[in-house]
């Protein structure tokens, strides 16, 4: 038999490289897509997989990339719906341009690079795994449409558990916290600026103070987290929504006061 096929949205930096690694490493035959072709590139080059520039909002391009992998390999295994970012407002001051991009680029890419692909899915009985967030269950200050975006994930990852099952499918969703990635890292440099931090580790120490493992994730654990869901080890599991946190999700915010006690 022939190596499997995964296909990595997002694949070019960050959790889909890191996942791209690791699938590789696996024996995957990797397809990595995103719209800045020179990343992809250069990871495609490190890792031996094959780069196909695409703009998972568009129709027709993912239709294209989805295309390419089939006329190249004649088959599709897995796919890791990665792509996201934007929303990073409240939602009086989310205009509809702002608010329509936030859920194309948090939503619309995984819904239409599945849609292309669960066909072919359907065929291999494949699988497909959703990176979402802790924004996919919980809500953090001043980002409306990455939060209803990311909630909205789980709700496409349940659907297509539920209507492609019957066909060997198998979707689920990953919930990760805090991950040392280029855009946390971004974000770390504003929280510096805005609280006179020193430093991005002062930054992350901040953000995971709460958290029962007290650090981020490095991308490389969520690569794990991918390849278990994508793998046999994960058989008889479907439409699940896995969070790989560090426990942040299950803190309880009222108590926080008494750790000084404990």
């Amino acid at each position: 038999m022939s190596s499997p096929v995964a296909m990595i949205s997002g694949g070019g930096t960050g959790i889909g490289l890191a996942a791209a690694r690791r699938l590789a490493r696996d024996g995957y035959r990797v397809v990595l897509t995103g719209r800045r072709i020179d990343p992809l590139n250069v990871a495609a080059e490190q890792i031996g997989a094959v780069a196909l520039a695409g703009d998972m909002t568009d129709t027709a391009s993912v239709q294209e990339v989805v295309g390419g992998t089939l006329d190249r390999f004649g088959r599709l295994d897995a796919v890791l719906a990665n792509a996201g970012g934007h929303g990073f407002s409240t939602v009086v001051d989310t205009d509809d341009e702002f608010w329509a991009t936030s859920l194309d680029a948090n939503l619309t890419t995984a819904f239409k690079l599945c849609r292309a692909a669960l066909p072919e899915l359907s065929r291999t009985r494949g699988r497909i795994a959703v990176i979402s967030s802790l924004a996919g269950i919980a809500a953090g200050p001043s980002v409306a449409g990455y939060t209803v975006g990311k909630h909205a994930l789980i709700g496409l990852t349940r659907s297509m558990a539920r209507d492609y099952g019957k066909h060997g499918v198998r979707v689920n969703a990953i919930c990760p916290g805090w991950v040392r990635t280029d855009m946390a890292n971004a974000e770390m440099d504003e929280l510096c600026a805005a609280m006179g931090l020193e430093g991005r580790s002062a930054a992350y120490a901040k953000v995971t103070e709460h958290v029962p493992l007290g650090r981020p994730a490095d991308p490389e654990e969520i690569a794990g987290t991918i390849a278990f869901l994508l793998g046999p080890d994960s058989s008889y599991i479907t439409g699940a929504t896995l969070v790989a946190d560090g426990g942040a999700h299950m803190v309880d915010l009222p108590t926080i006061s008494f750790d000084a006690l404990s």
